[in-house]
């Protein structure tokens, strides 16, 4: 049956009940000669159908509905933006279904696709199905778009080469059933969502493509008075007291082309298009990132997004993909109540004045219980984390989330883990596990003393007692961290707490202090308290993410590689201006004396080793390149051996034009193998292709000297980018 005969045939129901008719329409056309280098158009919509007298009865609505949105090129416009923006008319020829058999001429994408609809039926345009529309009043400054009705009456099956409508599935949105956390100590799974429908029950048994899925797809709901009053003051702040100027915290900015945010996908198969997946590969490359699941209605900064893992699961030469949120307590009270209700963090308090309104309204929703802060505000984006035969989610401003994977690949979120009730605040989304021992080493740090505290979790991955570092005098980001064998080791650098730039320059909470000069503290691995840490002054050295650390000469020093961020001001607010230089530090504990050069001019980030060589001197560490941040455009290989001022690069891999991935990572082929070699292994990544919005996993050889691509993966539909990502083993797997 076509698209137009399944929407017809539910919208002449005797009930009203809305229906989700996914499509992925792919447009061969041809475009007028006023649009250049627009040759192929592919673009994923949402269309929400009911017949025309009982919609409109149920809807309560006129003509106008929504804001409609879709993704163009990219960005996010209106339909109407998209018909002002480009006056040529959109032409798709088609040689059968209408009796005059014309070409169809439209106007706008929403013109074109209101002639698949019935008459009167409303229009929903949505990215991918999964943004909501109902928050999309940031958008509110533009006008309005007026629900379609074809232009020809007589309803008939448009059947042509031009238009492909490749996957086509209609479902009842189940009533979500999510309960409100009060509790901390959550190490069962919560109730979930009723499925859409169930897990197929073997791999050989997925879907080979699914176009714009929407598993879990959320239930419309209907707000309270108080959810509709707070949602408008919330509307208020976000249109005329703080609303999102600046490019670094504007939504239509921030989540265009690949950062644009996908919904959940089920378990689905992937076609390997290159060479053959290497059987040490068995398990699952798992990478976090953040995924906005309501579109912001207000500033949003890139790291606010929702958590959301995209799983490669792979068996015997076969991968299976699936993205999945982590169910934190914000996702599911949020998706319980159909609409945002914790504010941004990165982005939401810039400026006094936004601080306190923002504030203020939060307040109200805690005192009038729609959602409780102790349950944990975090987004659990940022990494993942293995330690203890438990696989972790990370954020830095909240608890870990316990999740595992399903034998088909699925992925569930089991809780908020407390660590029985000893981990009670946030934890640092960088944990250094050491294979040699099973211990992880971890921290968090605040806004209130002890700015920083120091702690670790046995092999069984359980917690020990805290080391509060009260030599930190002001609170600084502490974003990672390195281990040696000996000691930890923590950069306190010039981002921290900046409440002046918030109050009179209108900034974020978060900012930089020229004037302070970083320095590095070196604590004993399994010190008790802080009487032993020692700290040392290197101006200009600012560190964000760390690679590795090692003990040498007898522990009386340590050499610690990481990319030192120049232009650190811009690291929120212009990540495109950075470039993050990566260094060896070597600290001589007798001495004091602090040396360090540079190991490439390259701009470089999100570096990897073997994690076999963690807190051990390594040889070889493969780092993104950017192009700039936050996009990666390739992967080098970096000799650390080699001497003091000369270039380390040994091996590169770029994606090429139009081409970007994230951060890499290393899995060895043999990891219980001691004689192996520490490069004998691959280098694996999700990759994107902006040009065609087809997105691929890579397997590239890590021996040779241009990480030669051994195998890829054609994924079922597109990965954002995103942040940090660990390979599970499946014997890991099965522990969990």
């Amino acid at each position: 049956m076509s698209t137009l005969g399944m929407i017809r045939q539910h919208g002449k129901r005797g009930h009203i009940s809305w229906r989700e008719i996914n499509v992925n329409i792919e447009l061969e056309h041809k475009i007028s000669k006023q649009i250049k280098g627009l040759s192929n158009l592919s673009f994923e919509c949402l269309l929400m159908a009911c017949d025309s007298e009982s919609g409109k009865k149920a809807l309560s609505v006129d003509s106008t509905i929504a804001f409609p949105v879709v993704l163009y090129q990219g960005q996010w416009m209106i339909a109407n933006a998209v018909k002002k923006a480009k006056e040529s008319k959109w032409l798709a020829s088609h040689h059968q279904g209408y009796d005059d058999q014309i070409p169809i001429v439209a106007h706008s994408i929403s013109d074109f696709l209101a002639l698949l609809l019935p008459p009167g039926c409303p229009l929903l345009l949505t990215n991918q199905g999964n943004m909501d529309a109902f928050s999309s009043s940031f958008l509110s400054p533009l006008l309005p778009l007026k629900l379609i009705s074809p232009a020809v009456t007589t309803p008939r099956s448009i059947s042509t080469p031009h238009v492909n409508v490749s996957s086509v599935r209609i479902e009842e949105r189940p009533p979500a059933s999510i309960p409100r956390t009060t509790t901390t100590t959550t190490t069962k799974a919560p109730p979930q969502p009723p499925k859409t429908q169930p897990p197929p029950p073997a791999s050989n048994t997925l879907p080979k493509r699914i176009a714009s899925p929407s598993v879990g797809a959320k239930k419309r709901v209907e707000p309270k008075l108080s959810t509709f009053i707070f949602n408008t003051f919330d509307n208020i702040i976000n249109n005329f007291i703080d609303p999102p100027i600046r490019p670094s915290v504007d939504p239509r900015h921030v989540l265009s082309h690949n950062f644009a945010p996908v919904d959940e996908l089920p378990p689905t198969e992937c076609e390997v298009i290159q060479g053959s997946l290497p059987p040490c590969l068995d398990g699952a490359y798992i990478r976090n990132g953040p995924n906005p699941q309501y579109l912001p209605r207000g500033p949003y900064h890139l790291f606010d997004g929702d958590g959301m893992l995209h799983s490669i699961r792979i068996s015997k030469g076969q991968a299976t993909l699936c993205s999945r949120y982590v169910k934190t307590y914000k996702y599911s009270i949020e998706n319980e109540m159909g609409s945002p209700v914790l504010p941004n963090v990165f982005s939401g308090f810039n400026g006094l004045t936004a601080a306190a309104t923002r504030g203020a309204l939060s307040a109200v929703r805690v005192l009038t219980g729609e959602f409780n802060p102790a349950n944990g505000i975090g987004l659990a984006n940022t990494s993942l984390a293995l330690f203890g035969n438990r696989l972790y989610a990370l954020g830095e401003s909240d608890l870990p989330y316990s999740i595992r994977l399903t034998p088909n690949g699925d992925i569930e979120t089991l809780g908020r883990h407390d660590f029985d009730g000893k981990l009670f605040m946030s934890m640092t989304a960088h944990p250094k596990t050491d294979t040699d021992t099973g211990e992880a080493f971890a921290f968090r740090y605040g806004p209130m003393p002890p700015f920083l505290t120091y702690f670790y979790f046995d092999a069984n991955g359980n917690k020990q007692p805290d080391v509060p570092i009260f030599s930190m005098s002001r609170p600084s980001f502490l974003h990672d961290f390195a281990i040696t064998k000996k000691y930890a080791i923590f950069a306190d650098i010039q981002i921290g707490m900046n409440p002046m730039e918030m109050i009179f320059g209108g900034g974020s909470p978060v900012g930089t202090d020229p004037a302070k000069v970083p320095r590095i503290g070196v604590i004993p691995r399994y010190a008790k308290d802080e009487s032993e840490i020692r700290w040392f002054d290197i101006p200009g050295f600012n560190l964000i993410h760390a690679i590795n650390a090692w003990d040498e000469d007898d522990g009386n020093a340590i050499v610690m590689l990481a990319p030192n961020i120049l232009s650190v001001e811009h690291t929120l607010e212009r990540m495109d201006l950075v470039h993050a230089l990566v260094e060896k530090v070597r600290i001589d504990l007798r001495t004091g004396l602090v040396t360090r050069h540079p190991l490439s001019t390259r701009n470089l980030d999100f570096a990897v080793l073997n994690p076999a060589y963690l807190a051990k001197k390594n040889k070889y560490v493969y780092a993104a390149v950017g192009d700039p941040m936050p996009k990666i455009s390739g992967v080098v290989k970096l000799d650390v051996s080699r001497g003091d001022r000369q270039e380390c690069t040994v091996a590169s891999r770029m994606y090429g034009p139009g081409c970007f991935g994230g951060e890499p990572f290393f899995v060895a082929k043999e990891p219980g193998n001691p004689e192996a070699d520490e490069d004998d292994g691959y280098v694996v990544s999700y990759v994107h292709n902006e040009n065609t919005g087809e997105s691929r996993f890579l397997v590239m050889d890590a021996k040779s000297p241009n990480l030669d691509i051994v195998a890829a993966a054609k994924l079922p539909r597109r990965v954002p980018y995103g942040f940090h990502g660990l390979f599970v083993r499946e014997s890991d797997i099965n522990k969990l």
